[in-house]
């Protein structure tokens, strides 16, 4: 069974406005090291369940499909629904108010690929992209939307 990555980050802003940048799958791209393009394929309200990604993420180059599970502005799963290269993708957001003007924001993520990576490599690849998509959504939301490492 493959081991779940997580890590977590305290953003200046309230549950409603930092899920709202997560439920911006399109402009994923804008501030998420490695995704190069988002489609969404469907959708209930304004949140998105269906979507299709393009990752450019060094030695990882694939087309795959995500399905989303909401829950208000406190929580957030996805699974992998079909790819290329990698066989499982099971990620969370999880949003717990800290007070009126901040918000604890734990990511969890579990990666597999189709070609064999020691686990040690899958759990470093899998901190790199849980701590880079912690950073990233942090800038995005109080106000830096740059890329990390980009200005």
């Amino acid at each position: 069974m493959a081991e779940r990555t997580e890590s977590s980050t305290t953003i200046d802003a309230a549950p409603a406005a930092i899920m709202a940048v997560i439920a911006d799958l399109a402009a994923y791209p804008q501030w998420s090291e490695g995704i190069t393009s988002v489609e969404v394929l469907e959708s209930q309200g304004d949140r998105p369940v269906l979507a299709r990604f393009v990752l450019d993420a060094g030695l990882i180059k694939d087309t795959y499909v995500l399905r989303y599970d909401w829950h208000g502005d406190t929580s957030v799963t996805w699974s992998l629904v079909e790819a290329g290269m990698l066989t499982l993708m099971d990620g969370a957001y999880a949003l717990e108010p800290q007070d009126a003007a901040t918000t604890s924001v734990a990511y969890s993520l579990t990666v597999d690929v189709r070609i064999p990576l020691l686990g040690m490599l899958k759990r470093k690849a899998e901190k790199v992209i849980v701590d880079t998509a912690l950073l990233g959504l942090k800038k995005r939301v109080e106000g830096d939307g740059t890329r990390p490492g980009q200005r």
